[in-house]
């Protein structure tokens, strides 16, 4: 604001100084005007067209600039003439002497008259010579023009007066006398600018005006900002702290808040939300962890005690049965060590970038490695199959799980086709086994759920592959079948970001 404030200044200041080169250059020419006419020998001035040509009114510009236009010394004293004034020119100023006393009353401009030799006709300095001077020479070739120089007759007035440039400063503006098409003289006139303090004295209700308006647009603006911006961000600041703090409610959007800050809002709804699921989920994930261990820890603490108190009286197939559980429910943790660490790397997987595989070869080797077993695979892929955007270690390890929980489900025969989509590529695994109760469907992809427990399953393996493909950007899901059990696999072409 200050830098606005002191460029708004050099522009009003800069308007003053061109307003008096204005009022110059119309006096000037006025008086250039009356001259001209009352010169001795100067033809008579045609009436004026009823239809003016074009080009007969040329409004003569400024021509001054504080910041651009050169500062000139005071105006040095005339030298000595080398031959008297023009008898034509002392005529004319004592004809015009009068209008000159009555204009001068007025604009307090100072007025002297030259000769066609810029000689002092009229002046305090009459018969000096002053046709050295840069303006009286562009004078006497026909031009007008206007020059700055230095006031020496300047006294500050005002305390502050130092930051107006145009102080200590005098306009000088010279203008021939033409008489026909020859110049005959030069009115040389100088004036102070306007003071800027002074000036803005005079235009103080304009710009108490001004002040107001900028005033009542800040208060506006401030307003807008707070009930936009500020208070929105506050609310969300304090609901930051509380859902840090582990409660609080999500604020609703503000209706008046900015449009970045609404899309903020939703954004922290959306990650609020995502935490509050995932805190649910590392809950609900111990509790499970901690029953799955407990189970075995327990079987195994058992049969340690049983043995610590009846090792002697116990028969050694007895104490062998007993070893046999201990090893059987060590080697249960022992796989469910593995498995949480599969699961942890699998939800800490991130995307393969720029990945570009082709299907035929994870899908033919998974198909293999089962087939190895003595598990029936049939492989069914469409022609033409675009690349995914899936490791090949992320579909094998996905087939697997499927394929081997197939087999170890009482199927004896699995069907793996592939189907292009719009932008993704559709895998296809349905077995001929029991199928998936409809008590279970809701459950079958959450941690430690299984249905064969007794057997060894850990609960683990779909977990697993639905966090390696949700790191792909890819989805599994049951589907619908008559018979037996299918699983959609759905995986993003390559290339579709």
């Amino acid at each position: 604001m200050p830098a606005i404030g002191a460029i708004s200044l050099r522009v009003y200041e800069n308007t003053l100084v061109r307003q008096t080169e204005a009022e110059l250059v119309a006096q000037g020419a006025a008086l250039a005007a009356v001259a001209a006419q009352a010169w001795p020998g100067a033809p008579e001035t045609p009436p004026r067209p009823a239809e003016p040509p074009p080009g007969y009114f040329h409004p003569e510009p400024t021509t001054i600039d504080l910041s651009r236009s050169p500062v000139l010394p005071e105006r040095p004293a005339p030298r000595v003439a080398a031959g008297p004034v023009d008898p034509d020119a002392l005529a004319v100023a004592a004809a015009l002497r009068p209008v000159v006393e009555r204009t001068t009353r007025t604009t307090l401009a100072s007025v002297v008259l030259l000769d066609a030799r810029g000689r002092v006709a009229m002046g305090v300095d009459r018969g000096g010579d002053l046709s050295e001077l840069p303006e009286v020479r562009a004078a006497l070739s026909g031009a007008p023009r206007t020059v700055f120089r230095r006031n020496g007759d300047y006294r500050p007035s005002y305390r502050f007066e130092w930051l107006s440039r145009a102080s200590a400063l005098r306009l000088h503006h010279a203008r021939p006398v033409m008489v026909g098409e020859r110049v005959a003289g030069v009115l040389l006139l100088s004036r102070s600018p306007r003071a800027l303090f002074r000036g803005l004295y005079e235009d103080r209700g304009k710009l108490l005006i001004a002040a107001g308006v900028i005033f009542g647009i800040l208060v506006l603006l401030a307003g807008v900002v707070s009930r936009g911006v500020t208070r929105p961000i506050e609310r969300l600041s304090a609901a930051s702290r509380e859902v840090a703090a582990g409660g609080g409610a999500i604020p609703e959007t503000p209706p008046t808040a900015a449009v970045e800050i609404q899309a903020l809002y939703e954004d922290f709804r959306a990650m609020a939300e995502r935490i509050d699921r995932r805190s649910g989920y590392l809950r609900d994930f111990a509790a499970a962890v901690s029953h799955e261990f407990k189970t075995p820890l327990a079987g195994i603490g058992g049969a340690v005690e049983l043995l610590q108190d009846h090792f002697e009286t116990m028969s050694p197939a007895e104490r062998r049965r007993f070893l046999d559980n201990i090893a059987a429910d060590a080697g249960r943790l022992s796989q469910l060590v593995t498995r949480l660490l599969d699961l942890a790397r699998a939800d800490m997987a991130a995307p393969e970038t720029g990945a570009a595989v082709d299907l035929a070869g994870p899908v033919m080797r998974a198909a293999e490695e089962e087939g190895a077993n003595g598990f029936r695979v049939e492989v069914d892929l469409a022609s033409g199959l675009p690349p995914v955007a899936v490791p090949a270690a992320t579909v094998e390890k996905v087939l697997a799980v499927l394929l081997q929980n197939a087999r170890q489900a009482g199927a004896s025969e699995t069907v793996i086709r592939a189907r292009p989509e719009p932008e993704v590529v559709v895998l296809t695994v349905e077995d001929d086994g029991p199928g998936v109760p409809p008590a279970d469907r809701e459950r079958l992809f959450e941690p430690f759920f299984t249905g064969r427990r007794a057997a060894g399953g850990t609960g683990l393996g779909l977990p697993i592959a639905r966090s390696l493909l949700a790191a792909s950007h890819g989805t599994i899901a049951l589907a619908d079948t008559p018979a037996g059990a299918a699983f959609r696999v759905i995986l993003p072409r390559a290339g579709r970001g």
